[in-house]
């Protein structure tokens, strides 16, 4: 199957799917991919599927989302491995143009430091960036990268790329149950070069492909969340940690609405408190979820925020 949805997405609104890469071809071998471990470790770029193979079947699925009255707001490039190995990139997105709707991709970033492969991430109106780590160590250890790549060279492939594309960026730095040790601080030093319109933080949500690994806790994503948003400002920085919908319509009911928000990004003290004043609630509301282990809180700065809590780490 190559075209796959459309689905929905925080990110993107209402996306299509685009396989463009078999399973699982890739550069890295990422300890956490929740679609398993890289069968073919590759750098080289090459062709997978023919192009008119991939227009024709994205055409049909758009042809059966219009006529169920289906939306869709981007095609998106989010294969089982690494997208821009398919040396036939700029001939689909060439193609996929003519249907008239946004093109978004999703890339490890690993082949960003190609002067190629940038032209061609030129073309998308959403392009998305893997930023695990910007030191060596940890980079080898979570992404577990193909021998030949050089992180310098990714890293400067980046800023070089953000300085010449003109549609949405944003980058994606999935943390996990390994010693981070000043990284955090490094990678929000980096994001302030790079500029993005928007810097996600995840966690795995489904199983990784190595064992041991597990979410990084709530303590390390808030830190993430403190660090970046002093680099880049609060309203361009929210977690990806498996909330699914729409976190910031009201629901009528303020228990809802405050675990929405705090899985988007968490909240002030005072800000918890006006929500509640606005929906008539008192403060057992959040002593209750605290009790029940679905919201935690936390300090920053001097200062109390509240956050909720990881799934796999909420009571039974």
């Amino acid at each position: 199957m190559i075209a796959f949805g459309p689905v929905p997405s925080r990110r993107l609104g209402k996306s299509l799917g685009v396989n463009n890469i078999p399973d699982k071809v890739c550069s890295y071998a990422c300890v956490y991919c929740q679609i398993g471990r890289t069968l073919r470790m590759e750098v080289e770029r090459r062709a997978f599927y023919e192009p008119e193979l991939i227009f024709e079947d994205v055409s049909r699925k758009v042809e059966k989302a219009e006529a169920a009255g289906e939306r869709i707001d981007y095609i998106t490039f989010v294969p089982d491995g690494e997208p821009t190995l398919d040396v036939n990139l700029s001939r689909e997105v060439e193609m996929l143009k003519t249907l008239g709707i946004a093109l978004a991709i999703l890339t490890n970033s690993s082949l960003i430091w190609r002067e190629d492969v940038r032209e061609e991430l030129f073309e998308f109106d959403f392009v998305s960036l893997k930023l695990d780590a910007v030191s060596e160590p940890l980079w080898r250890r979570v992404d577990r990268p193909h021998r030949s790549l050089s992180l310098e060279k990714i890293l400067d492939g980046m800023l070089t790329f953000a300085d010449g594309f003109e549609g949405k960026l944003v980058t994606e730095t999935m943390l996990i149950n390994v010693d981070y040790d000043g990284e955090l601080e490094k990678i929000a030093d980096f994001l302030a070069e790079l500029k993005p319109d928007r810097a996600y933080i995840g966690i795995p949500t489904r199983p990784p492909a190595e064992p041991w690994v597990e979410p990084a806790g709530e303590e390390t994503i808030h830190v993430a969340y403190q660090l970046f948003s002093e680099r880049l400002g609060e309203e361009r920085v929210e977690y990806l940690i498996g909330y699914e919908g729409n976190a910031f319509a009201s629901t009528g009911n303020v228990e809802e609405d405050l675990l929405s928000i705090t899985a988007v990004h968490p909240m002030r003290d005072e800000a918890v408190r006006e929500l509640l004043r606005k929906a008539g609630a008192g403060w057992d509301v959040v002593e209750g979820l605290i009790r029940d282990g679905k919201l935690i809180e936390l300090e920053y700065g001097g200062r109390r925020f509240y956050m909720r809590a990881l799934p796999s780490r909420r009571k039974p």
